[in-house]
C-alpha cells in the first residue's frame, strides 16, 4: 500500500511540474470556485467558495458551509438548520507567486467574517489541467460571537478542515 501511495504522489508531483503554466492565482478578475468536504470535531459536511482577484496578490469572496453529518449531544435535540448553516466573507493573501511557487499552486492565508464568529484560515490549491485542481483549508475561529455557546451552537463555531475540487471560472 505503501509504494501505491508513494508512487501516485510522485506521478502527482510530476504532472504538477509538467503543467506549470497553469495558473492557481493569476491576479485581478481572477475567478475561483471550491467546493468540497468539511471536517470539524463535531460533525462533518460540505462547504462551497468563490473567490475574485482584486488584485496581484489579494481576493476576496464568500463560503457557504452546511454540516450533514452530526454528532448527538446528550439531552439536546436535533440540531436545526440555523445550527447548522453558516455563511462567511473572506479575504486572502494569494501568497503562490510572491514566495516563488510554481504558478500552478498557490497558497493563502486570510481572514473571514461569518454568522457564528471571525476567524482565520490558511489553505492551497493546485491546478493539475486548465479549469480543475484540488483544495485544502483550515479554519480557525478568533472572535466567537457567542462565548458561552452549548450543545448545536458550537456547530461552525471551531476549528475546521476543507478539502475538495477547485475550478476557474476566469474567462
Amino acid at each position: 500500500m505503501k509504494k501505491i501511495i508513494t508512487s501516485l504522489f510522485l506521478l502527482a508531483i510530476g504532472f504538477t511540474q509538467a503543467n506549470a503554466q497553469i495558473d492557481a492565482y493569476k491576479g485581478k478578475d481572477d475567478l475561483r470556485y471550491q467546493i468540497g468536504a468539511s471536517f470539524q470535531k463535531w460533525g462533518t459536511g460540505i462547504v462551497t467558495s468563490l473567490d475574485y482577484g482584486v488584485g496581484p496578490s489579494f481576493s476576496i469572496g464568500a463560503q457557504a458551509g452546511y454540516i450533514l453529518g452530526v454528532k448527538k449531544f446528550t439531552g439536546v435535540d436535533k440540531p436545526g438548520f440555523g445550527d447548522r448553516f453558516d455563511l462567511k466573507a473572506k479575504f486572502n493573501a494569494n501568497l503562490g507567486s510572491v514566495i516563488g511557487l510554481p504558478s500552478n499552486i498557490d497558497v493563502y492565508p486570510g481572514l473571514n467574517l461569518g454568522l457564528k464568529n471571525f476567524g482565520g484560515h490558511v489553505g492551497g490549491r493546485v491546478f493539475f489541467a486548465k479549469g480543475f485542481g484540488l483544495f485544502a483549508e483550515a479554519q480557525f475561529p478568533i472572535a466567537r460571537y457567542n462565548a458561552d455557546a452549548i450543545g448545536y451552537e458550537r456547530l461552525n463555531n471551531q476549528f475546521t478542515v476543507n478539502a475538495g475540487v477547485a475550478f476557474d471560472l476566469s474567462k
